[in-house]
C-alpha cells in the first residue's frame, strides 16, 4: 500500500529511525539544527535553495537522511582492511556498503591483492604523483568530479587537471542535466535557470515536468505548498502518478500534522516515456497554427527580443499534429487544456528534471520548452521563467567554478594569465567518452573527487569492465562504494572532511563556498569535530596530489592553497568575472546571486537576442518492445547513496529489485502481481538482461515501466545518449521482459 501524501509522521519517523542507527539522537539533533543555517553547513543532500526566512529545522526527509549517513559515528580503520577482503566486500549491495560507515584511514590496494592496506596521506599523493610523471601524454587522464564538491576543492581540482596539460574534466553533469545547459546556451545564452524563489510565490501557473520533488528535492514542495495556497495552478506531466505530488504534509508544520494534507497538483498529465517532446511540439503547433491561440502569442516581445521566429514557425507546418497527440500519450482535449492554461495566464514557470534530460532528444525537448516561454513572453518578469531542478548541492558551483570539459576560452585565458600556464583550448572528455576511452586502453589514471562512477553511470558491466583497465585509480571519499571495489591496477581511497566536520587549517578554520540551483552562492561552515583526528580534507588532499605531480609550476604554491581557501577564492575571483570580489561578497549573510541577464532580458547569444530553435518531427529510435522503461529513485535513496531499502509513497518494503507496471500491461504481457522477470534491452547486437525483477502494479502510463537505479542501470547502453548533450538516456530504455525461473516467487 502507498502513502497518500508524501511528509507528515511517517517523514519524521523514519528520519528519527535513520538517526538512531546512525548517530544518535542528540547528535542528529545538534547537527539537524545547524545544516541551512547562515551560520551553519549546507545540506549536503539536494540544490534546491533555503528561503529568505528559515525554519529553526530547514531540512527534508532526505536531507536528514544524507545528513545522518555524514555524521555517522561507525568508522572504516587499519583493523577493517585487514579483515575484509575486496571478494567479501564487492559482493554486498551499495546500501550494505553505504551502511558500513566512514573511511578514516587512507588504504590502497595493489595489483591482485585481495586486501586494501593503511597508507598515510603523504605516501599516497607520492604514489599518485610518481604516476602522473610516467605520463607520455597528459590525456591519458580523467578527472571526475561530483556535486558534493566545494567551490574551493572544485576549482583547485580543475586546476590540477589543467597543470597537467588536459581538460578531460567529466562530472555528474554529464549524466543528469547536460542537455540543459546546452539547450539553455543554445536559446538565451546561458546554461542556468532564470528564476529564483520569489519567482515561485509570484507564479500564477508551475509545470513540473519529468521530475519528482517528493523524493529528489522534497524541500521544492514547501515552495510548491506556498505557491499553491496563493493560487498557483500546478501542472504536472509525469508517466507515474506520483503521491508526492498529489498530497503533501510539512513534517515541520503542527497544522499540516495535524490537519489534512495539502493538495499540490492541480492538473496531472499521465504522458508516455519520451512523450514530452511530442508535446511541447504539438503545444506550439497550436499556438501557431489555430486561430483560437494566435492571438495570444507575443508579438512586441518577439520582435525587440528574439531571433529565429519565421524559421520557426515554418518548420511548425511540416510536423503531422495527430501523430505528436498519439507519441505523446495525450488526447487532443489534453493538449488543448495545457495550452489554455499557458495563453490564459502572464507568470508562468516551467521546471523540468532528468525525465527530460535523459532522453534521445532531450536537448530538442527543452528547446521546445524555451520556445514555448519565448513565444508568450514567459521569461524576464517576476514570476515566469525556467528552471532546469538540478540534483546534487553543489553540482552548478562546480561548473561555475571550472569543472567542465568544454571550458570557454575567456576562463582559459584568464587561467593561463594567471598561473602562466599553456592549457589546451579543445574539449576534453566527458563522462561517456571516459569510459569509452577507458575502453579502448587509452586512460592510464582516473581521479575522482567523490562520486561514485561505476553506479552513476550506464551500462554497468562495460563501465566496470572500462575502470579495470586504468593502471591507477585515486578516490577522495567518504563513504566505500562499488567504484571502489573494481579490480586491476592501483587503487587509492583517500577518505574526506564532510561539509559537517570543522576544517582546521594551520589552526586557522576554513570556510567552503557552494552555490544552489538558483545561482546564490554562499558560505558552509563545519560544526563538529572531525571524526578522526587525522582526517584530510578535498581541498588539502588535492593540494598535496597536485605539489607531488609537478615540480615546475612556479605560479603556484601547491600546498599553500591546499590549507589557505581564501587565497583560492582570490584566485576565482581573478579568473571568473560573476565572483569577482569572491571573498567579501562570500560574508553576506544567506549568501548572494550570481546574476542571470536572461532575468533582465539581456540575451548572451551571439546575435544579442533570445534565439527560436526549429523543429523536426520526432522519429523514435525504438521498435517492436514490450515496454519503455524509465529509471528512479526510491524514497530511501540520494543519487547512488541507498539509505533504507523502504519506498515509503509507492508501497515498497524492503526491497529493491521491482518492476513498476500498468495492470493493462501486465494482463497483456501475461504476467501476475509479484511474478518475477528477467528484464532486458537489446542495442547494437547486445543483450543486456536485470535478472528476477518483481512485478509491482503501479499508476503508470501504459506502454511504461519504471525500476529503481542504480540496478537497472545495467539496461542503458552506453552508446544510446541524448543528441547534442551526450547524456545516457537513462528515462528512455526500450525493454523486453521474460518471465524469470523464479516466476511466482514473492
Amino acid at each position: 500500500m502507498s502513502s497518500r501524501s508524501s511528509g507528515g509522521i511517517g517523514a519524521v519517523l523514519s528520519t528519527l529511525k535513520h538517526a538512531v542507527k546512525q548517530t544518535g539522537l542528540l547528535r542528529a539533533t545538534h547537527a539537524l539544527a545547524s545544516m541551512n543555517n547562515k551560520q551553519g553547513f549546507d545540506c549536503p543532500g539536494c540544490a534546491w535553495p533555503e528561503p529568505d526566512h528559515r525554519a529553526r529545522f530547514e531540512f527534508c526527509e532526505n536531507g536528514a537522511k544524507a545528513l545522518m549517513s555524514a555524521t555517522t559515528t561507525k568508522k572504516l580503520d587499519a583493523n577493517f582492511w585487514r579483515e575484509n577482503p575486496i571478494g567479501k566486500l564487492s559482493s554486498l549491495s551499495e546500501y550494505e556498503l553505504e551502511n558500513l560507515g566512514r573511511i578514516v584511514t587512507p588504504a590502497v590496494r595493489f595489483e591482485q591483492s585481495e586486501y586494501f592496506q593503511n597508507i598515510s596521506y603523504e605516501e599516497a599523493c607520492k604514489l599518485a604523483g610518481t604516476k602522473f610523471k610516467e605520463l607520455t601524454n597528459p590525456h591519458e587522464a580523467v578527472f571526475y568530479t561530483s556535486g558534493r564538491a566545494s567551490n574551493e576543492a572544485a576549482f583547485l581540482f580543475q586546476l590540477m587537471a589543467r597543470a597537467l596539460g588536459t581538460n578531460n574534466l567529466s562530472d555528474c553533469s554529464n549524466l543528469c542535466h547536460e542537455s540543459s545547459g546546452v539547450a539553455l546556451k543554445n536559446t538565451l545564452g546561458t546554461g542556468k535557470g532564470t528564476v529564483q524563489i520569489k519567482d515561485f510565490l509570484a507564479s500564477q501557473v508551475i509545470f513540473l515536468i519529468g521530475h519528482n520533488p517528493s523524493t529528489n528535492h522534497p524541500r521544492m514542495l514547501s515552495t510548491l505548498k506556498e505557491a499553491r495556497l496563493k493560487g498557483a495552478k500546478i501542472i504536472v506531466i509525469n508517466p507515474m502518478v506520483e503521491p508526492g505530488l498529489l498530497r503533501f504534509r510539512h513534517p515541520q508544520d503542527l497544522g499540516d500534522m495535524l490537519g489534512g494534507a495539502k493538495e499540490i497538483a492541480t492538473h496531472y498529465f499521465q504522458v508516455s516515456i519520451g512523450g514530452d517532446q511530442s508535446l511541447f511540439y504539438a503545444l506550439l503547433y497550436k499556438l501557431f497554427l489555430d486561430k483560437n491561440f494566435t492571438k495570444f502569442i507575443e508579438r512586441d516581445f518577439i520582435t525587440n527580443h528574439t531571433q529565429g521566429f519565421e524559421s520557426l514557425s515554418q518548420s511548425l507546418e511540416l510536423l503531422d499534429y495527430n501523430k505528436l497527440c498519439e507519441n505523446s500519450g495525450l488526447t487532443p482535449s489534453d493538449i488543448d487544456t495545457i495550452l489554455k492554461i499557458i495563453c490564459e495566464n502572464e507568470r508562468v514557470i516551467y521546471a523540468w528534471g532528468m525525465g527530460i534530460t535523459q532522453t534521445t532528444y532531450g536537448v530538442a525537448t527543452i528547446e521546445a520548452i524555451v520556445n514555448l516561454a519565448l513565444t508568450r513572453a514567459h521569461v524576464g518578469k517576476l514570476g515566469a521563467g525556467l528552471c532546469p531542478v538540478r540534483g546534487h548541492s553543489n553540482v552548478q558551483g562546480n561548473r561555475t567554478v571550472g569543472i567542465t570539459h568544454a571550458p570557454n576560452q575567456q576562463f582559459i585565458a584568464k587561467l593561463e594569465e594567471r598561473f602562466a600556464l599553456k592549457i589546451p583550448t579543445d574539449a576534453g572528455l566527458d563522462v561517456v567518452d571516459s569510459i569509452r576511452a577507458m575502453l579502448e586502453n587509452k586512460i592510464k589514471i582516473f581521479v575522482a573527487l567523490g562520486g561514485n562512477l561505476l553506479s552513476a553511470s550506464p551500462d554497468f558491466l562495460k563501465t566496470q569492465e572500462a575502470l579495470s583497465r586504468c593502471e591507477l585509480k585515486i578516490n577522495l571519499a567518504t563513504k566505500l562504494n562499488k567504484t571502489h571495489l573494481v579490480k586491476n591496477g592501483i587503487t587509492l581511497l583517500l577518505p574526506c572532511l564532510t561539509r559537517v566536520e570543522k576544517d582546521i587549517q594551520k589552526d586557522q578554520e576554513q570556510i567552503i563556498s557552494v552555490e544552489n540551483s538558483m545561482s546564490i552562492v554562499h558560505a558552509s561552515r563545519g560544526h563538529f569535530e572531525p571524526l578522526d583526528k587525522n582526517l584530510w580534507s578535498e581541498t588539502q588532499i588535492i593540494g598535496h596530489l597536485a605539489h607531488h605531480s609537478f615540480k615546475n609550476h612556479e605560479n603556484i604554491n601547491w600546498l599553500e592553497l591546499a590549507c589557505r581557501y581564501e587565497l583560492i577564492r582570490d584566485h576565482i575571483a581573478f579568473c571568473i568575472p560573476e565572483l569577482a570580489d569572491y571573498n567579501s561578497r562570500l560574508q553576506i549573510p544567506g549568501g548572494f546571486v550570481l546574476e542571470n541577464l536572461a532575468h533582465k532580458r539581456i540575451w548572451q547569444t551571439p546575435s544579442k537576442k533570445a534565439q527560436f530553435a526549429a523543429l523536426t518531427m520526432p522519429t523514435p529510435n525504438y521498435q517492436n518492445h514490450d515496454l519503455l522503461l524509465t529509471t528512479i529513485r526510491s524514497h530511501d535513496q540520494f543519487n547512488t547513496a541507498i539509505f533504507g531499502l523502504n519506498d515509503r509513497y509507492r508501497g515498497i518494503k524492503n526491497q529493491r529489485d521491482v518492476v513498476f507496471m500498468n495492470q493493462k500491461d501486465i494482463n497483456r504481457l501475461k504476467l501476475e502481481h509479484n511474478m518475477r522477470v528477467d528484464l532486458i534491452s537489446r542495442y547494437d547486437s547486445q543483450e543486456r538482461i536485470a535478472f528476477n525483477f518483481q512485478v509491482k502494479v503501479f499508476d503508470i502510463k501504459e506502454g511504461c515501466a519504471a525500476a529503481y537505479f542504480p540496478e537497472a542501470n545495467i539496461l542503458v547502453p552506453l552508446d544510446s545518449v541524448a543528441l547534442r548533450s551526450n547524456t545516457p538516456t537513462s528515462k528512455l530504455v526500450p525493454i523486453w521482459i521474460r518471465i524469470g525461473q523464479n516466476s511466482h516467487k514473492k
